[in-house]
C-alpha cells in the first residue's frame, strides 16, 4: 500500500505497520485544504442530539460549580457537532419550583425594608447583595402598590430556626402569606422580578464565558403544554401507575429504579418528578434521535429515574445519555476558597472569569474527566509559564504567528505552493513527530465526541504544542536555503491551523501574540 512503508512482526499475534513518508506528508495538504474544517465530520451525517447542560435555578448569578458544568456542556455540544452530529443547546429553566418561590419572598422582604417597612428576613432567604438590587427595581416599577404591614405579614407564621423553630416550616409559611396577601397577579409580578433578573444576569454571564444556549426551556410550559399531563397517560396506558394513601405512583422498581417514585400528591399536586417525566417526554416528541443531559454530581440518582422513566414512556433508554459533572473547588495560595450560595458569599463565575480570564477557565474545567473532582489552582491558571497549560499551547500558536510576522520582515514571503512542493524536504525526527501528531487530530476529536470527553482534545493540544516546541527548539525554520524554508513554515502553517481548530473546540482563543 502507497500508505505503508513496512510491516514487522512484533511478537506473536502481533504486527507493527509503518506509515508512508507520502502518507505523513500529505497530511500537510489535507490540513490546507479543509483549513477551520481540518478534523471536522460531515454536518449532519449522524444523529440529531438534545444537549441539555448548566440549567441552575435562576434564583442568583452562577457559581463556580456552574461553570464546570457550563465548560464541559458547551464543549461536548461542540464536539458532537465537530463529529457530525445535528445539536441543539438547552438550558431547563426552574420557573415554577419552591425555590423561585423562596427567592420571590426574599425580593419581597428586602422590597418592604426599601419602603421603610422593618420585615424580618427568612433565616431560609437568599441573602445576596442582588436580591436588594431585584427589589430596588421592582419597587421602582410598583412603588408602594406590593407594601404590606408588618403584622398582615409576620402574625401567626411559624417560628423560624434562629426563633428556635423550623426555617423550611417558616419560609413555607411565609410564601403562603405573601400569596395570600398579593393574590396571584401582584405575586406573580414579585416572583418574575426574581425571575427575570436572575435569567437575564445568567444568560449574559454565560455570554460572557463563550456558552450559548439555542432554547430556554421553561418547566412552566411542561403544565401548559400538556406534556406532564401527557407523560402521566402514556404511564397509566402502559400499566405503570398504582394509587396508594390517596397519591399516584410510578412503579419505577420495575425498570431498576430503587423505589417507586409519586408522581401526583394526595392534594392533586404533581410533583417534581412528574416535571422530570414531562421533560423527557417533550424531547422525543420534539424528534431528537438522542438525548443528553448533563448533571452535577449531585444529580447520580437521576440516572436510575430517568432510564426507568424512559421505559416506563415507551421510550427506548438506550438513546437516554447522562454525564455528571463532579465538583470544581477552587485553591488560592494552596489554601480552598469557601462558598456558599444562600449565605450570599459565594464565588461567582463572573468572579473567577474576572481573575484568571476565559480562556483559562474554560480549558481547566475540561482538562480533567468530568467524572473527576477538579482542584482548580487559580495562580497556576493566571501564571504565564510553561505549567499553565492553556499558557503553553496558546504561547505556541502565537510563536507561530511570530514566525511568519520574522519572514515577512527578511522579505521571506510564505507560499503555499512552494511549500507543497518542498514537503518531501521534511524528514527530520521532530518534523516527522510533529506531523503524525497532525494526522492524528481528525480521530482525536471522534474519540473525544464519542467518549463525550472533552479532556482528549486537551491533552492532544498539550502533545501537539510539546511536539511543536521541540520542533522549534531543534530545527531552524527561517534558512537560506529557500526549499527547506518553504516546508518547515508549511509545517508551522498546518500546526498553527490545528491549533486553532482545537481551542476553538474548548472554546479557547488562539491569540496571535502574547
Amino acid at each position: 500500500s502507497q500508505h505503508v512503508a513496512r510491516v514487522d512482526i512484533a511478537g506473536p499475534g502481533f504486527l507493527n505497520f509503518h506509515i508512508s513518508q507520502g502518507c505523513r506528508l500529505a497530511t500537510i495538504r489535507k490540513v490546507f485544504e479543509r483549513g477551520a474544517d481540518y478534523g471536522r465530520g460531515a454536518p449532519g451525517s449522524l444523529a440529531s442530539v438534545t444537549v441539555e447542560f448548566v440549567s441552575a435555578n435562576p434564583n442568583g448569578p452562577l457559581h463556580v460549580g456552574h461553570g464546570r458544568g457550563a465548560a464541559y456542556g458547551a464543549t461536548v455540544a461542540t464536539l458532537l457537532e465537530a463529529a457530525g452530529h445535528t445539536v441543539q443547546r438547552e438550558y431547563y429553566v426552574n420557573d415554577a419550583g419552591r425555590q423561585m418561590d423562596i427567592l420571590a419572598v426574599s425580593v419581597w422582604v428586602r422590597y418592604h425594608e426599601l419602603a421603610g417597612v422593618a420585615l424580618r428576613f427568612p433565616d431560609n432567604g437568599y441573602k445576596g447583595d442582588y436580591v436588594i438590587e431585584i427589589a430596588r427595581k421592582l419597587r421602582g416599577k410598583a412603588g408602594d402598590a406590593l407594601k404590606r404591614g408588618v403584622n398582615e405579614v409576620m402574625d401567626g407564621l411559624p417560628a423560624d430556626e434562629s426563633q428556635g423553630g423550623d426555617k423550611e416550616a417558616h419560609v413555607d409559611g411565609l410564601i403562603a402569606r405573601a400569596k395570600a396577601l398579593l393574590g396571584e397577579a401582584d405575586y406573580r409580578r414579585v416572583f418574575d422580578a426574581g425571575l427575570h433578573w436572575c435569567l437575564a444576569d445568567i444568560k449574559d454571564d454565560l455570554k460572557g464565558f463563550g456558552v450559548l444556549h439555542d432554547n430556554f426551556f421553561s418547566e412552566r410550559s411542561l403544565m401548559t403544554d400538556g406534556y406532564v399531563q401527557r407523560a402521566i397517560d402514556t404511564l397509566h396506558a402502559n400499566g405503570h401507575l398504582y394509587e396508594q394513601d390517596g397519591a399516584l405512583w410510578f412503579r419505577a422498581t420495575t425498570f431498576g429504579d430503587d423505589k417507586d417514585r409519586v408522581v401526583q400528591r394526595e392534594n392533586g399536586a404533581t410533583t417534581y418528578f412528574a416535571s422530570d417525566l414531562g421533560y423527557l417526554l417533550s424531547k422525543f416528541e420534539r424528534g431528537f434521535e438522542r438525548v443528553l443531559y448533563i448533571f452535577g454530581a449531585d444529580h447520580h440518582g437521576y440516572i436510575a429515574r430517568l432510564k426507568a422513566a424512559a421505559q416506563g414512556l415507551g421510550l427506548d433508554p438506550a438513546k437516554l445519555d447522562i454525564e455528571l459533572v463532579q465538583f470544581a473547588i477552587l485553591f488560592r495560595s494552596g489554601e480552598r476558597v469557601q462558598m456558599s450560595t444562600r449565605a450570599g458569599s459565594f464565588v461567582t463565575l463572573r468572579e473567577l472569569r474576572e481573575e484568571v480570564g476565559t480562556d483559562a477557565a474554560r480549558f481547566f474545567y475540561v482538562m480533567r474527566g468530568n467524572d473527576q473532582h477538579l482542584d482548580f489552582d487559580l495562580d497556576l491558571a493566571k501564571s504565564e509559564s510553561n505549567e499553565n497549560p492553556v499558557y503553553y499551547i496558546q504561547y505556541a500558536h502565537a510563536r507561530i504567528c511570530s514566525i511568519f510576522r520574522q519572514a515577512s520582515e527578511k522579505g521571506y514571503a510564505f507560499n503555499r505552493t512552494a511549500s507543497e512542493a518542498a514537503r518531501a524536504r521534511l524528514g527530520e525526527a521532530q518534523e516527522n513527530a510533529l506531523i503524525t501528531e497532525l494526522m492524528r487530530f481528525p480521530e482525536v476529536v471522534q474519540a473525544a465526541a464519542a467518549q463525550r470527553g472533552p479532556q482528549i482534545v486537551a491533552t492532544y493540544l498539550r502533545e501537539l504544542a510539546a511536539g511543536f516546541h521541540a520542533f522549534y527548539n531543534a530545527q531552524p525554520i527561517l534558512v537560506a536555503d529557500e526549499e527547506l524554508r518553504h516546508a518547515r513554515l508549511g509545517l508551522c502553517a498546518a500546526t498553527r491551523q490545528v491549533l486553532a481548530n482545537g481551542l476553538a473546540l474548548l472554546g479557547v482563543s488562539a491569540p496571535e501574540r502574547m
